[in-house]
Order: C-alpha cells, then structure tokens, then sequence
C-alpha cells in the first residue's frame, strides 16, 4: 500500500515537472525576444525576472490543479489548460506596443518591466488557479 503511494508520487511529481520543462520550451517560443540569449549569454535580469516569474506563476497554477483534480487523466486536462493559459497571457503581453511594449523593455534590460512581468504571470497563475478551484 506505501508502495502505491510513492509510485502515485512519482506519477503525478514526474508528470510536472515534465510539464515545466515543456513550458520552458513552449515559452520561449511564444516571446518575440530570445530567452534564452538574453538570460544566459547577456545576462538580462529583466528577461530572467519575466521568466522566472512565468514558472512561477505556471507552479501556482499546477499545484491548484494537482489539489482539486479527482485523477490523473483530470490533473492532465487542468494541467495543459493551465499551460495554455499561461502562454497565451505571455503572447499577448509580449505584443504589446509603444509606450506598454514588454518587449523593447525586456531586450533593453529594464528591470522594473521584468519585475512587472514576473508579477503579472504570477497574478495571472492565481487567478487561474482559483478559476480551476471548483
């Protein structure tokens, strides 16, 4: 019977952090910028704070669905809803243009729009969360 609950562990721990590691793919194909340039060669703290924040926010999201879902095909379904969500929030902030554009911020190194960033995906993650909560 423990045995059951760790394999149910396993399950359900692997399959999110799968989940992650698609979203940090996915993710960095929805921004109009490269991430992974701007984070790992020029060390832009404002695209790891946006980022960042997107994992975080995406986690929110995940535990809520990992909480509230009655098995494992529904913890699936919450999951990539969840997912999706979070990735189109991050398409269509990054579109913006002129004076809101995340974009030309995020590239330039601002810091303070990177924070917002983050903030954002994080209220986006539990607003999302909650929506899921039924």
């Amino acid at each position: 019977m423990l045995f059951e609950y760790f394999l149910s562990f396993g399950l359900f721990f692997l399959s999110t952090v799968a989940i992650v590691a698609l979203f940090l793919v996915l993710y960095a194909l929805v921004t109009p910028y490269d991430d992974y340039k701007l984070i790992f060669e020029e060390h832009n703290t404002a695209a790891a704070l946006g980022f960042g924040g997107a994992i975080v926010g995406l986690c929110i999201v995940l535990h809520s669905a990992l909480v509230h879902s009655v098995s494992y095909f529904d913890f699936l379904i919450w999951a990539i809803v969840a997912m999706v969500i979070q990735l189109l929030f991050a398409f269509g902030v990054t579109r913006l243009k002129g004076k809101l554009s995340f974009e030309a911020s995020i590239v330039k190194g601002d810091i303070s729009v990177g924070t917002l960033m983050a903030l954002l995906s994080v209220a986006i993650g539990l607003l999302n969360a909650g929506s899921m909560s039924y």
